[in-house]
């Protein structure tokens, strides 16, 4: 299935919705949206692309009514995500959706870009679950890619679930919570499984990782 998802929000008028496939959002508040699921999706096979699109100081908040479920099809495990964020001078941006599940032995692969002005304000959040109970098969990929006034802010990449470099005998994280923060004055922190870092070009960049959502640091 192809996944086509459009939200532009504005300083004089609610957010703007435009969608196809297997996911839309509907406006739950004067500057808020929440994510909706219309079929199953991602199944493996499937393609999302999702534009989210913040104008000159305008605010916008995004979140979900569930979590995302990956699954494998009868051909194929693997699905894609790709979301594309654009913060305007002084625009605010709030995104924290419910986790993404990866489920049986589905593999998903999140692109992130995320464009803002140095005079906007973000905070933006990604967490991810391998497997539901009794279940390790599944693997996840995520890249983050964020610039501010159009020059570099963050390359970040993460792998999770089998197969991958950080699953061994030794650790196998199987969730994470990651959030990039902008603007953000803190200094750098870590703790046993998580580490907050500051950024040269302003904000920062908080991780932390485990076997189960619930137990992580998420308040980073």
């Amino acid at each position: 299935m192809r996944t086509e998802l459009t939200i532009v929000a504005s300083a004089h008028r609610s957010p703007r919705i435009t969608a196809r496939g297997g996911l839309s959002a509907r406006l739950t508040g004067p500057d808020t949206v929440h994510l909706i699921g219309t079929a199953a999706t991602p199944l493996g096979g499937d393609d999302m692309t999702i534009d989210i699109v913040v104008g000159v100081g305008a605010r916008l908040t995004v979140r979900s009514v569930a979590a995302s479920i990956a699954l494998p099809s009868s051909s194929s495990r693997d699905s894609r995500s790709r979301w594309s964020f654009a913060v305007e001078e002084g625009g605010v941006l709030v995104f924290d959706p419910e986790p993404m599940i990866v489920a049986s032995d589905a593999e998903h692969d999140t692109t992130s870009t995320l464009r803002f002005a140095s005079s906007a304000s973000v905070r933006f959040r990604e967490r991810v679950q391998i497997g539901r109970v009794g279940e390790a098969a599944g693997r996840w990929r995520g890249t983050m890619h964020s610039d501010v006034d159009g020059r570099p802010h963050l390359r970040h990449r993460v792998e999770l679930g089998f197969g991958t470099v950080g699953n061994d005998v030794i650790s196998a994280p199987m969730a994470l919570s990651s959030s990039v923060v902008y603007p953000d004055v803190r200094g750098p922190e870590t703790g046993p499984s998580w580490v907050r870092m500051p950024l040269a070009a302003g904000g920062s960049l908080s991780t932390s990782t485990g076997r189960r959502l619930d137990t992580l640091a998420l308040g980073l």
